[in-house]
């Protein structure tokens, strides 16, 4: 009896969280950046997710002007592509797609132009160098509100100048930004500082959004692992998470 009691608390430890149904960060159309390179890999990652038990996929190939300059026509022709084999496959699973864009010159350029993929309510996801720090990060999280858009920071805990200050992040907070912790830094997927910079934008309440960030497979064997992770557990204790509103 004590035995099945504990098999039941582990398979409930594993199981995806009620509020996380939506995933809003992945990388699942083959060979537009450093993700899915066939079809056949974008398939079997969808199929795995769809087993964890999500049902909204939400993918965000990269625009990357330096590594992957997608346009806006380069991502839609590959996601048309994508979900025409979902369909034929038969996967009950629905699939959106916007970007994940890095902040640079071209992403400026966009947000004046209102050119922007987004998702939601007019959700933007975007990511910066690891390293070093954004110029006029603010201005650009003011241009950004007053277009209209809802801007998303990509993995906050994995900028060395953010976790090694972590006060920068109730700044940001402030400015309008909205915060999307990935799953797998809880759990030591990106090293150790991101997983202590996960733990405190947890325990300070400043996440909005969660994501896989599923690129390849060992990206889903991680979340399968992290999703029991109790840091991740407990994120709902002190932050609202709002990816089933997407």
């Amino acid at each position: 009896m004590i035995s099945k009691l504990l098999n039941s608390f582990k398979k409930a430890d594993n199981s995806l969280p009620d509020f996380y149904q939506v995933d809003l960060h992945s990388h699942l159309i083959p060979k537009i950046d450093d993700g899915s390179q066939s079809m056949e890999e974008s398939i079997e990652l969808i199929k795995e997710l769809k087993s964890i038990g999500f049902t909204k996929l939400i993918t965000t190939p990269h625009t990357m002007m330096h590594r992957f300059p997608n346009t806006k026509d380069d991502i839609l022709r590959g996601f048309e592509k994508l979900q025409d084999e979902v369909i034929n496959q038969n996967i009950d699973i629905k699939l959106e797609v916007a970007s994940e864009y890095y902040y640079d010159d071209h992403f400026i350029e966009l947000i004046r132009k209102k050119d922007l993929l987004t998702f939601g309510d007019n959700h933007i996801l975007f990511e910066m160098s690891y390293t070093t720090p954004a110029f006029g990060l603010e201005q650009t999280i003011y241009e950004l509100l007053k277009a209209g858009y809802k801007p998303i920071l990509a993995h906050p805990e994995r900028y060395t100048y953010f976790s090694s200050k972590p006060e920068k992040y109730e700044k940001l907070k402030d400015n309008g930004l909205l915060f999307q912790l990935n799953v797998n830094s809880t759990d030591g997927f990106y090293g150790k500082n991101p997983q202590k910079a996960a733990k405190y934008l947890i325990n300070h309440g400043l996440i909005d959004f969660v994501g896989s960030d599923t690129h390849r497979p060992k990206y889903v064997q991680a979340l399968k692992k992290s999703l029991a992770n109790k840091t991740f557990r407990n994120i709902e204790d002190k932050n609202t998470i709002k990816n089933n509103y997407l």
